[in-house]
């Protein structure tokens, strides 16, 4: 048996904390026996909600931490005044080599903070960028930047490109990703200064499958692998698309009980319609990895359940096995 992949968590980050937290690491080492994981927190809350579930003790351990640091804090001065939050305490055993990644539903800044000033970044990576993967009509494709680079230069977009590819290559098995820059429009001469200048240079990359520009409208249909932004677009895109999406859920369900004729009928379809709308709940695609550290930071949505946490898990140990960090090292140094 190949070594373990340890995971450390911050249990005490999220909406759901601990409960959710500890549901979804239950979950996620009775399906897989080559996955440790360590919660870090509030050691009493940790253990109410173990006590819960039959499990091997030798695959879940408690490093107990004192502080949290919640979202109306600075998240620089939270990370370096509260040594002993559960965001920095499972940092440090991701930076110390006890454990081989890091995944949090907390404070966002923090994650983004911790993971620059203490995690550290690749030798030659200049901004690291958070990366979901979200749903499309073909399975799903990568958001890069979503959420970390505001103010994002062309050699930043270029790194992400080639981050992103590397991502999708090698964890969903894609033969060269098709590149796309988000554009107002699909010809090379529209967009805005940054779009402008990165897309010639995105044409000459010669490591990357780069296909041009892609509109918003055009996302959802799975048009590219990896999709290029910096964080406010990008950020813009994954929060209209999940807030569109719960609201179209919400409004076909209101449609489906309006009648005693549209209830029968969503009787009948409710099965296939569960199916299909499974595709596109993107708890099943795990979190945000933060590429370009030295080594794995995983953001999970604030209102996490354990679903999203059993797949983050699982994203971690297909981070690690597949080497995906040092795969970005030698292609960006």
């Amino acid at each position: 048996m190949s070594k373990p992949v340890k995971i450390a968590i911050d249990a005490m980050g999220g909406d759901y904390a601990p409960l959710e937290i500890v549901k979804g690491a239950i979950l996620a080492v009775k399906d897989h026996n080559n996955i440790k994981i360590v919660l870090v927190g509030d050691q009493d809350s940790i253990n109410v909600e173990l006590e819960k579930y039959s499990y091997n003790h030798d695959s879940i351990s408690i490093l107990h931490a004192e502080e949290i640091i919640d979202n109306h804090e600075s998240p620089v001065m939270a990370i370096r005044r509260k040594k002993n939050s559960s965001i920095v305490k499972a940092f440090n055993l991701v930076k110390s080599g006890d454990a081989d990644a890091f995944i949090s539903a907390g404070s966002t800044g923090a994650i983004l903070a911790g993971g620059q000033l203490i995690i550290g970044r690749i030798k030659g990576v200049e901004r690291p960028p958070l990366a979901p993967l979200i749903p499309t009509i073909n399975g799903v494709s990568l958001l890069i930047d979503c959420g970390a680079n505001v103010d994002a230069r062309p050699s930043h977009l270029l790194q992400f490109a080639k981050m992103g590819s590397i991502y999708m290559e090698n964890i969903l098995g894609i033969d060269k990703p098709r590149v796309a820059i988000v554009n107002i429009g699909a010809e090379e001469e529209k967009g805005n200064q940054l779009v402008k200048e990165t897309f010639p240079l995105l044409k000459e990359l010669k490591d990357i499958n780069f296909i041009g520009s892609i509109e918003a409208r055009d996302i959802p249909y799975g048009k590219a692998d990896v999709i290029v932004s910096e964080a406010f677009v990008g950020n813009v895109i994954l929060k209209l698309y999940e807030g569109l999406g719960t609201a179209l859920i919400g409004k076909i369900k209101e449609g489906l009980m309006s009648t005693t004729k549209s209830k029968i009928g969503a009787i009948l379809i409710k099965p296939a319609l569960k199916e299909t709308l499974k595709d596109f709940d993107s708890s099943n695609n795990g979190g945000a990895p933060m590429l370009g550290l030295k080594n794995l930071v995983v953001k999970t949505h604030g209102n996490s359940t354990s679903n999203e946490i059993y797949n983050a898990i699982i994203q971690c140990e297909n981070f690690v096995k597949q080497n995906i960090t040092e795969k970005i090292m030698n292609n960006i140094s």
